[in-house]
């Protein structure tokens, strides 16, 4: 009975994730701009997006910032949007919108009632057509993103941790810095060179705009081809970043941050490109090491010895590299390098011995249901429709990158813990309050 009810199940998941299918039509304009819609008449509403393959990596090294800067200067206003306009017409018309930034990529988007499809489409093109970069924006959007840094990481417990990990593990490729970039970098930058990076990267064959929700397909193409079609093509964007040297000895590093109490233990390991398989078999590592509370780590060091406060690890995979983190709080009466030691064991079972099959199926299980999850919401379907596009080069993986995962074996998992895992690939960070001289 208990196989039966097993079987029932399997298939039960399979006619769930077939049934998630996302469908689909893509073209490209004449001046290059990718265009995906997706149909979905479950709701009254639709997205309009725009991703610009322009992330913090695209900077100049003596100008960082340029890429998150330009997420916030890009509401200033357009010609025939008024200067801080943008969010009053969203809003007046039952809309909400939003951007980031990554070092990959820069993403805006709006929400809008199915009937504003076309106001959405024709401010994005505005974006692109006709922004208005001029001396008061840049002033104004220079205070703005200060304040962010100084909420977000200046004066944020653990705040300087990304990009403390992030500088140690790269010496040669542009992810060595933040995304949020250098102040004084912003401070010296001249118009001039806001204007000429805007020239450079924000241009119709450096985008992929997407359209998702209760549309309809000829209507959305005839006001796309109406709103970006007479916008020029730019110069095509070559990138050819430095290869980081492989690392093979341990690195060593402390950082003392005034905003903490509590230090914190930091193992990263540099990894591949996010469009690799090893990548996904990462992803499957860190859920058999800490995706919840009766995940190894956690089990172990957390729950069992009662060693730490908090312990978890990550893959964080980009474009061109991916860091996998593993991090912890030591509770008092324990250091740094007794959660080390606790760790490395459970790395070398890992590495050594295949997980059960009962951990494999619940392996499964979790990423199925983060499948299933991940396109749910019309917001994050349409963010994941260009982020397949434009950074992995396959639009359809939306359908087709739960198989990859299905297809990962027990038995990849532990060579790829074998190959990337190791004492000689990482950064030990001691993440450390701030040491008191008169002590």
């Amino acid at each position: 009975m208990k196989k039966s009810l097993l079987i029932f199940s399997a298939l039960l998941l399979g006619v769930n994730a077939s049934a998630q299918k996302v469908e689909f039509e893509e073209y490209t304009l004449d001046n290059g701009l990718h265009v995906i819609l997706h149909q979905d008449k479950s709701a009254p509403v639709v997205v309009t997006s725009v991703l610009y393959h322009v992330g913090a990596k695209d900077e100049n090294p003596e100008r960082t910032g340029f890429a998150h800067f330009f997420e916030h200067l890009l509401f200033e206003g357009t010609k025939n949007i008024e200067r801080g306009d943008w969010f009053k017409i969203v809003t007046a018309n039952g809309g909400q919108n939003n951007a980031y930034t990554s070092d990959d990529k820069t993403y805006y988007y709006e929400v809008f009632p199915s009937n504003n499809l076309e106001l959405g489409l024709w401010m994005e093109s505005e974006r692109l057509l006709h922004p208005v970069i001029n001396q008061v924006g840049v002033n104004t959007q220079n205070e703005v993103v200060k304040e962010e840094k100084r909420l977000r990481m200046d004066n944020q417990p653990y705040g300087q941790l990304f990009g403390q990990v992030k500088k140690n593990l790269f010496k040669k490729h542009p992810y060595r810095w933040e995304t949020i970039g250098s102040m004084e970098h912003l401070d010296a930058a001249t118009l001039d060179e806001f204007l000429d990076f805007n020239h450079k990267y924000y241009v119709p064959n450096n985008a992929v705009l997407v359209v998702a929700g209760d549309i309809e397909i000829d209507q959305a193409k005839a006001w796309i081809q109406q709103y970006f079609g007479v916008i020029p093509r730019g110069k095509e964007v070559v990138r050819n970043f430095e290869k980081e040297d492989p690392i093979t000895t341990e690195i060593r590093a402390e950082y003392q941050d005034p905003n903490i109490q509590i230090p914190m233990l930091v193992q990263a390991y540099r990894t591949p490109s996010m469009k690799t398989r090893d990548a996904r078999v990462l992803d499957m590592i860190s859920a058999v090491l800490s995706g919840g509370k009766s995940s190894r780590l956690y089990k172990k060091i957390v729950d069992e010895k009662k060693m730490a406060l908090e312990l978890a690890s990550f893959s964080f995979s980009q474009e061109d590299y991916g860091i996998y983190f593993i991090y912890g709080l030591p509770m008092q009466g324990f250091t740094l390098q007794d959660l080390v030691k606790e760790i490395d064991e459970e790395i070398v079972k890992l590495q050594t011995e295949l997980i059960s099959e009962k951990d494999y199926q619940k392996l499964q299980n979790i990423f199925e249901k983060r499948y299933v999850d991940s396109n749910s919401d019309i917001e994050d379907l349409a963010d994941n429709l260009a982020t397949y596009y434009k950074l992995y080069g396959d639009v359809n993986l939306i359908n087709t990158n739960i198989d990859i995962y299905r297809s990962i074996t027990r038995e990849e998992i532990r060579e790829v813990a074998k190959k990337y895992l190791n004492t000689n690939q990482r950064l030990i960070l001691d993440y450390i309050p701030e040491k008191n001289a008169n002590n």
